[in-house]
Order: C-alpha cells, then sequence, then structure tokens
C-alpha cells in the first residue's frame, strides 16, 4: 500500500533542459522518461527518483573532486 503525500511532490526541473550523451538531463539529472512522464507516475515513485537524484548528484560530486588538481599552498614542500 501507499503511504499518502500530504503534500505534492514538486518537480525538479530547474529550467537547464539539456541531455547528455547518456540520455541524462544536464540540469536535473533524471533520464528521459523521468522527466517526460512525472506528472503521471504515482508520489511512490516520484519519491523514489528524488532519491536517485541524490545519488546520482553525490557521484557527480565525487568524480568533480576526484578529477580536480590537488593544490598545495605555495611554498610548502609536498612530501607525500
Amino acid at each position: 500500500m501507499d503511504q499518502l503525500e500530504l503534500f505534492d511532490i514538486p518537480n525538479p526541473c530547474i529550467g537547464v533542459c539539456q541531455s547528455n550523451n547518456r540520455g541524462y538531463c544536464l540540469g536535473c539529472l533524471r533520464s528521459r522518461d523521468e522527466r517526460f512522464n512525472w506528472p503521471q507516475k504515482p508520489a511512490s515513485e516520484r519519491s523514489q527518483i528524488l532519491r536517485l537524484l541524490a545519488q546520482r548528484r553525490a557521484r557527480l560530486k565525487a568524480k568533480a573532486l576526484s578529477a580536480e588538481p590537488e593544490v598545495t599552498p605555495a611554498g610548502s614542500l609536498d612530501l607525500f
């Protein structure tokens, strides 16, 4: 049985509607199906999509942080 949602689950769209090479939106990180069928999806599925989006954002953030070169302060010795 689905839990009754007291408030409507907001659409995560931020108005940046471009897809990457895998079909995920660069703005909200939803797949094509998740974007186009958002209004018809039950609240439980929309909640699950929001959880997936949080995971996708975390992976992208981790990937971006690992790709950044480590910066050491000027004049310090990098011994390790």
